[in-house]
């Protein structure tokens, strides 16, 4: 077998395959002969047909059957001849038989050779951020919040305030679909209502009507209302305004604190539930930062089977998400034509950009998953728990689950070898924007 390769481009090789006659005739003279032993043939007993008319009647079909399994062979014997690193499978062109050789041409994808550029080119934002009292505070309010109750007001209607009313929609004097209800509950503040709808509620009493004018979005979800102008007749049946639950001895005991305890307990617990989530969201932060330098700095190509399968994970990471949220039923009626490859694309090329300049890295640096960092990683979130030890535990006997845990570790020791050569700028941020920035993140 004879093989020449030739660059197509920096991910594609094309390899020019000849394969002697001789090797392609014996094996068709061996299949041929194994065929005669089984086939039936009317006239014949079976095992004595005629080697000549097995030929007739089958040699066309089995020659291309093993001229079909040559190449299957023979493509894996030039790639690895010709230490070819391939991804994904080949696509075999222009098929021919000469006098002397099957030949055939192949194009496969290559792993990218690359090389990283200087880190000392980079600049990295690597953000701050500290837990204050007042932040503590904050958070002892929302986690009342989620449980308050409501108490009838007889005082008008305010933002956060929640109010019961019916309303009446109308368009060029027309009523339209949606837009009547009756005992509709609404917080105010919520956004949950169209622009200019909730402001003209508040100042109103219970028993009190008024017409508020209003205009649809332009981007609305119903077109025929989209842009419209539009009147609600607005008839408010109850105010209630918000009550936060006392820090007595039953609000503590939801979160595992006694009344010997106290209030002091429950701000230690939720310091230090919010310095975890602190660590995390800093850690993350300064990754992405780092990482995305990385990519802006180096412009690789990348094998286009790598990124259909990177896409076909991101479309089933969101198929599994969707089941999640709505179940197996909703799954099933839901059709994953709505997820185009294009809606991918664009991240599933960042992902597997990343993924090869990483990898790079940690082989140009040597680098090795430091076990050390893992058992600490492994702590620090068993510490969440209210048993530690179990979930430490599950960690060292799960081979899988530690591995992923070893792979967040190493990549934060591919950034902390990033940063210690790029240009780092400090900026610190309160906690609420931080946790914005998390949010916004998660998307």
């Amino acid at each position: 077998m004879q093989v020449t390769t030739e660059a197509v481009s920096g991910v594609a090789r094309r390899l020019n395959v000849s394969v002697p006659t001789s090797r392609v005739n014996e094996q068709f003279e061996a299949r041929l002969q194994r065929t005669a032993k089984t086939v039936k043939i009317n006239g014949f007993r079976p095992g004595k047909v005629p080697l000549n008319v097995v030929r007739r009647e089958y040699g066309a079909g089995i020659y291309q059957e093993v001229v079909n399994d040559i190449i299957r062979d023979t493509v894996f014997e030039a790639i690895q001849q010709e230490k070819i690193n391939a991804v994904g499978m080949p696509n075999i062109d222009k098929v021919e038989n000469k006098d002397d050789a099957l030949v055939f041409e192949a194009t496969v994808e290559v792993y990218p050779e690359v090389e990283v550029k200087a880190f000392a080119d980079l600049e990295v934002e690597r953000k701050s951020s500290e837990i204050n009292d007042k932040d503590v505070d904050t958070m002892i309010e929302n986690l009342q919040k989620q449980r308050q109750t409501w108490a009838v007001t007889k005082g008008m209607a305010k933002k956060d305030m929640q109010v019961t009313f019916d309303f009446e929609g109308t368009v060029d004097g027309e009523k339209f679909e949606g837009g009547t209800a009756e005992d509709f509950k609404l917080v105010l503040g919520s956004g949950r209502m169209i622009p200019g709808f909730e402001d003209g509620i508040v100042g109103m009493k219970a028993g009190e009507e008024k017409v508020i004018d209003v205009t649809f979005p332009e981007d609305y979800q119903a077109e025929n209302l989209a842009g419209k102008a539009a009147q609600f007749k607005i008839t408010v049946k109850q105010v209630e305004k918000p009550k936060l639950p006392e820090i007595d001895a039953e609000f503590l005991k939801i979160f595992g604190v006694t009344e010997e305890e106290g209030l002091d307990k429950l701000k230690a617990d939720v310091r230090k539930n919010m310095d975890r989530e602190v660590r995390n969201g800093l850690r993350n932060q300064i990754k992405q930062a780092a990482f995305d330098a990385l990519v802006a700095a180096n412009e690789i190509e990348v094998p286009a089977s790598m990124v259909a399968q990177e896409i076909d994970r991101q479309r089933q990471q969101m198929i599994q998400q969707f089941t999640q949220q709505f179940g197996a039923q909703g799954a099933q009626s839901f059709d994953s034509s709505m997820l185009p490859d294009e809606l991918f694309k664009e991240q599933a090329e960042k992902s597997v950009k990343l993924g090869v300049l990483v990898s790079k890295v940690m082989a140009d640096a040597k680098l090795e998953v430091d076990q050390a960092r893992v058992e600490a990683y492994i702590d620090d979130m068993a510490s969440s728990y209210e048993d530690p030890t179990e979930v430490v535990e599950y960690f060292k006997t799960d081979k899988q689950q530690r591995a992923q845990i070893e792979a967040v570790v190493l990549e934060d020791q591919v950034v902390d070898h990033i940063l210690a050569a790029a240009k780092v700028n400090e900026v610190a941020v309160s906690y609420e924007d931080l946790l914005k920035e998390q949010q916004a993140r998660r998307g």
